[in-house]
């Protein structure tokens, strides 16, 4: 049976990682990762993790990572030119997604892999949040809080994703795998990675309504 490479939208959190891992047991090869930077390309869009950081990552998962500065205006059309080189040099014919049921999203990254004459593969979609977060921490996936939106607050911030830590983010009506954009996280350790990722130092800083980690790399 010939193999499926894939690459994989790569945020460097739980759900990407976990949808990666999915996807390798569904007999999924990956090749690359991508992820989209901000303007001057220092930190992701998604995110707000310096590109050294997201690097690392990669390179303990032994892949490339392709990473492009976009704007929101132009965030589409580089995606697709960076799906279409990506399929020329990596041979791949398939990207994998960590969307769980936001239909708005599923609908662009179908749209954009259409583009790209690609198939979008969403391993993790329409899992109930409960048990996928649980799957999640159970397979090994250690996760940092790296941003997050007031009602959790700066207090959040660099705390690790533990079965311990979800009745608290219950208790502030917060979706536990933060799928409403509650909180971001960052994957320190996981079992794709050769070695676990030591994270720089951080200061806390807030933009508009939400926290983030501002690591010094």
């Amino acid at each position: 049976m010939q193999k499926e490479y894939c690459g994989c939208s790569w945020s460097g959190g739980k759900d990407s990682c976990f949808a990666l891992m999915q996807a390798m047991q569904q007999g999924y090869e990956p090749r690359v990762l991508i992820n989209m930077m901000n303007e001057n390309g220092r930190i992701s869009r998604s995110h707000g993790l310096p590109y050294a950081l997201l690097s690392h990552q990669a390179s303990e998962i032994n892949l490339p990572l392709v990473a492009h500065p976009a704007s929101w205006e132009n965030y589409e059309s580089i995606f697709i030119g960076a799906l279409k080189d990506m399929k020329t040099r990596y041979g791949i014919s398939s990207m994998v997604f960590g969307d769980i049921d936001l239909q708005a999203h599923r609908d662009w990254e179908e749209k954009v892999c259409l583009a790209a004459d690609m198939e979008a593969v969403l391993p993790i979609w329409k899992q109930d949040r409960e048990i996928l977060v649980g799957n999640m921490i159970d397979a090994g996936i250690e996760t940092m809080i790296v941003s997050c939106n007031e009602t959790l607050g700066e207090n959040f911030l660099g705390r690790m994703l533990t079965r311990e830590l979800l009745p608290e983010l219950r208790a502030l009506g917060v979706d536990v795998c933060g799928e409403n954009g509650e909180f971001h996280t960052l994957v320190v350790n996981c079992p794709l990675f050769k070695n676990p990722i030591s994270v720089p130092p951080f200061v806390k800083v807030k933009h508009d309504k939400y926290w983030f980690l501002q690591f010094e790399v």
